[in-house]
């Protein structure tokens, strides 16, 4: 005889958690009232109930879907395989849950399949259209790790170092290829409304938070605010000019401490003239202007003459002073004719080609017809061989010469 099973508690708080609790009755857009944990059996307009009759309700309407589950699966089940299957027959409902695959699967001795198969039902018709819903998605996963769970806790074990994972491409209808919706019931209130919760819709929930792309990218964006702060303000710039708004004297600006890597140099005496001379590119002889004394060489700088380049001077080329430049002529070499010819020589070249070719075709045609095989005959075939060598050279040499990159010649 089939033994019979009863609800625990694992089925009973899972349910409770799932559907939340409803004070007062509430109407349904089918016409229907619910109330408490999802009851409909008896619920009406006005009534109300509390915690403890909402779970005692919850407790008769699983006697229907116990019953309905110890009927219809006759493979043998552990305490928490029947009570995931309680939680879901009790969201999708008996009549779903008679013709399901999940109850196929099942009589078939195929546990673990059956337990895949409840994550289908993740769907629900709203505004019209049948679309995933993420509350489904979780309550499927939390039924099917009740399902999977030992009832005695010994798991098998799976290790990395000799189990490595692979993907299973047969399994990729468990994923959606639309991304869940978001969707919450107010348990206030005498009407049940679903509202989509993605922050993008008109009948989204008043307060509702960012969406889960704007977290994200504020999430980024503060790890990269982390990773790579904006660089310090110079005091200088960030006080002098409040303090010359407000008339105030400005702070004194801390000395720099020396760097062990820096080295004095001697600073250059003024010229005699503030202007400096400008910078040209002329042939011209610019204007004269006092000379000013040569610094001395620096770290970076050698003595050298003014011809020579220095460290930082390549080739002696500075633009500290004016420059004359000098023109100087490039031979430039002459351009080689192209190696297949002109275009006009392969175009004569294949239409004689052609003219060959069709001459022998015609000649056989006519003049060869009817004797066997002669002289006249040879001399057309030739002459159509030759004129078929010709046009596909020519053709294959104009492709070359349309082709090749280097310079052509005029035709």
């Amino acid at each position: 005889m089939k033994p019979r099973y009863q609800v625990s508690r694992a089925a009973v708080d899972l349910i409770k958690r799932f559907e939340g609790y409803r004070m007062k009755a509430a109407q349904l857009p089918d016409g229907r009232w619910t109330l408490g944990y999802g009851h409909t059996l008896t619920a009406r307009a006005g009534a109300s109930v509390s915690e403890q009759d909402a779970e005692a309700l919850l407790l008769y309407d699983l006697i229907t879907v116990a019953h309905a589950v110890n009927e219809n699966v006759y493979t043998t089940l552990n305490q928490n395989q029947f009570d995931a299957l309680v939680c879901f027959a009790f969201n999708i409902g008996t009549e779903n849950f008679v013709r399901s695959a999940v109850l196929r699967r099942l009589n078939e001795g195929a546990l673990l399949q059956a337990a895949c198969e409840m994550e289908m039902w993740r769907k629900a018709d709203f505004e019209g259209e049948r679309i995933v819903i993420d509350a489904l998605v979780r309550r499927r996963s939390a039924e099917k790790a009740l399902f999977l769970t030992p009832p005695d806790g010994a798991w098998v074990a799976a290790p990395s170092s000799v189990l490595r994972p692979r993907i299973d491409h047969d399994a990729g209808k468990l994923v959606p290829s639309q991304a869940p919706v978001a969707i919450t019931t107010a348990l206030t209130g005498d009407r049940a409304v679903a509202l989509r919760d993605d922050g993008s819709s008109a009948t989204a929930l008043p307060g509702a938070g960012p969406s889960a792309s704007e977290q994200a990218a504020a999430a980024v964006g503060a790890r990269l605010e982390a990773i790579l702060p904006d660089e310090a303000v110079a005091p200088t710039a960030a006080i002098a000019a409040p303090a010359q708004d407000l008339g105030l004297p400005e702070p004194p600006v801390p000395a720099a401490a020396p760097s062990p890597f820096i080295y004095a140099t001697p600073e250059p005496q003024p010229a005699a003239s503030s202007s400096a001379a400008p910078f040209q590119l002329t042939p011209e002889e610019p204007a004269a202007e006092p000379v000013a004394p040569a610094p001395e060489p620096s770290l970076f700088e050698t003595a050298r003459p003014a011809h020579e380049a220095s460290l930082f001077n390549l080739g002696g080329f500075s633009t500290s002073g004016p420059v004359k430049l000098e023109t100087q002529d490039v031979a430039f070499s002459d351009v080689q004719p192209h190696a297949f010819g002109s275009v006009s020589l392969l175009v004569i070249l294949g239409l004689l080609g052609l003219a060959l070719f069709g001459g022998g075709i015609l000649w056989n045609l006519s003049v060869g017809a009817g004797e066997g095989l002669s002289l006249v005959k040879i001399f057309g075939w030739s002459a159509s061989v030759v004129g078929m060598i010709c046009f596909a050279t020519a053709t294959y040499l104009l492709m070359r010469r349309l082709g090749d990159p280097g310079p052509h010649d005029e035709d």
